[in-house]
């Protein structure tokens, strides 16, 4: 073999050896490539599950405070007139005391009489206005006491009634959509062996 043909060998084995080479580092380029897009993706997922789930929990939120806002309305609408509704009560008290402080009193002439009957009018159509607008009286002579809806303002002995019944109303109560608005204020029926109460303890 001639000294050219060496060096023609030596040369072809040179780049051929250049070329392995070469082609080994682009395979470890593309593993590499690979190896950091896998990790870009799985980076990627986990950031897509967790928008998702910032998302759901938004909207969860959202419902809440829709479902809270619709509760606050109603509410709202139904119990509007409850300031309303206590401003108008001593009118109807008063009506009520006009009423009865004519009763005994038919003797007295036509004058009392057309009072009495305009004043009883009167009371009459302002109760229907207020049941109109879910306005309810409690008047509760003979019922249980109920410290949720009357106010005890004193205890008397009444062997005819029963022990803890209300036995006279002092002022009436009343409700706006089944919510108090002013307890009634009530006489009780004390239990005749119930021991006496210290009342300037």
């Amino acid at each position: 073999m001639s000294a050219d043909e060496k060096r023609n060998e030596q040369v072809e084995e040179e780049l051929k050896g250049k070329a392995e080479a070469a082609a080994q580092e682009n395979g470890a380029a593309d593993d590499a490539a690979e190896n950091s897009s896998e990790g870009e993706i799985e980076a990627l997922k986990a950031q897509a599950q967790e928008f998702q789930e910032q998302m759901l929990r938004s909207q969860a939120e959202m419902q809440n405070v829709r479902r809270r806002a619709e509760i606050d309305v109603e509410k709202a609408h139904k119990f509007a007139l409850e300031k309303f509704v206590k401003e108008l009560l001593p009118v109807a008290d008063s009506l009520e005391k006009a009423v009865e402080s004519t009763e005994g009193h038919e003797d007295a002439g036509e004058l009392v009489a057309s009072i009495r009957e305009g004043v009883e009018m009167t009371l009459n159509l302002f109760m229907n206005s207020l049941r109109k607008f879910n306005v309810e009286q409690l008047n509760p002579v003979g019922e249980p006491f109920d410290p949720q809806q009357h106010e005890a303002m004193s205890m008397v002995p009444a062997p005819d009634a029963e022990p803890n019944s209300v036995v006279a109303v002092v002022q009436k109560g009343y409700m706006l959509n089944e919510r108090l608005v002013r307890p009634a204020m009530v006489v009780v029926a004390k239990a005749e062996d119930a021991p006496k109460i210290d009342e300037q303890a």
